[in-house]
């Protein structure tokens, strides 16, 4: 470890933010309850710039989106082999600013704005090498068990992995999360122009990823969802988009339902975001010959799918496991107005209410698209 002062690289100390309160983190653990406690690295740790590893700066958060898997890892303790095992800091969608940087990092500077990638990877094994670091085979993930997430008030990380973001709100920044997680399914399943695109799930990353396939070209658009209220705030956000109230039918007819919505077009791909497998059913049966169902969405470890019915049509299926290079790309595309995120959030809390703020975003009725958590000097 490296004692330092606060000052970061090309920094001043007449314009060197301060940090004032203590800081504190969102935690749960196995026996799912959450509560806010002190966290690492402490306030003193972070007025002397100490604790700073070689090419790590100090990020005072300033605005964390709660994901699902954030509700997930709380109220049932694991994602397939991740699983919570003790205490454990939740938040992963953040954005900040620069507060203290090692001597070696020479990139950013104290007052940067900077949204945070938040992995670190390992730079050695074949993923990595060949530039897929998400299938890193030895990578950090902040908020996955058992390494600690983003929802504190201050956080060391690498420089390498914080990107600035200019002007950009930080609520926008912290957006560039979930906006990578659909731009890395575009990228793969290869949306064209005029395809027919069906989007399953109205949740936040569905709602991206129509905006994505939106401005990609796709043609016509439809967003499925069991939500009434989410579709009508689909249609708010994208006025475009065709809404489709999914039942409770056969997969068989729910798909007829389905490309009923389009004018009686099968949809050459569906971006499939709930992982639900139900819904990947009914995609396959709705897909068209040769067609293609990208999952972005997480489920369970084993579902049953309509394999012959996929066999017969030659129907690609794809997966998607977070995301790589996407950052820049999503950054250029908000700061461009290219993908309009400011609708988004519908929630917002400060840290000290970060309880509250779990709650709302995991009770359907409060109709919470996306709920923020601010923290504030």
């Amino acid at each position: 470890m490296t004692s330092l002062p606060i000052i970061g690289a090309g920094a001043s100390s007449s314009d060197t933010p301060r940090a004032t309160k203590a800081n504190i983190g969102v935690f749960t653990n196995p026996g799912h309850d959450l509560w806010i406690a002190d966290a690492a690295p402490t306030l003193e740790n972070v007025q002397k710039g100490e604790g700073l590893n070689e090419g790590q700066v100090t990020v005072a958060i300033r605005s964390t989106g709660i994901c699902g898997s954030d509700v997930h890892f709380w109220k049932h303790g694991c994602i397939g082999p991740m699983i919570v095992c003790g205490d454990h800091v939740l938040g992963h969608e953040s954005a900040g600013e620069i507060i203290a940087a090692h001597p070696s990092v020479t990139s950013l500077k104290v007052g940067d704005r900077v949204a945070i990638e938040p992995q670190v990877i390992c730079n050695a094994c074949e993923p990595c090498l060949t530039g897929r670091y998400n299938g890193c085979e030895k990578v950090d993930f902040l908020s996955t068990p058992p390494v600690p997430g983003l929802l504190r008030r201050y956080v060391n990380h690498p420089a390498t992995w914080c990107h600035k973001i200019g002007d950009m709100s930080y609520e926008n920044g912290a957006l560039l999360e979930p906006l990578s997680v659909s731009l890395a399914g575009l990228q793969r399943a290869k949306l064209r122009l005029g395809d027919p695109v069906l989007v399953c799930g109205a949740g936040p990353i569905g709602l991206i990823t129509m905006l994505c396939a939106k401005a990609a070209g796709a043609c016509p658009l439809v967003i499925s969802d069991i939500d009434e209220g989410r579709l009508k705030f689909a249609k708010e956000v994208c006025p475009q988009v065709i809404t489709h109230k999914v039942e409770r039918l056969s997969a068989e007819d729910s798909a007829k339902a389905i490309v009923a919505s389009f004018g009686g077009i099968e949809p050459s791909l569906v971006l499939e975001c709930t992982g639900v497998e139900s819904s990947i059913a009914a995609a396959i049966w709705a897909v068209k010959f040769g067609g293609k169902v990208f999952i972005i969405g997480v489920g369970k470890n084993e579902i049953q799918i309509p394999f012959m019915r996929a066999s017969v049509r030659e129907v690609d299926l794809q997966f998607q496991y977070r995301y790589s290079n996407t950052w820049p790309r999503a950054i250029r595309l908000v700061e461009n107005g290219v993908i309009d995120l400011s609708k988004l959030v519908t929630h917002r809390f400060q840290l000290e209410d970060a309880l509250k703020a779990f709650e709302t975003a995991s009770d359907p009725k409060t109709g919470a698209i996306k709920v923020q958590i601010q923290s504030l000097e």
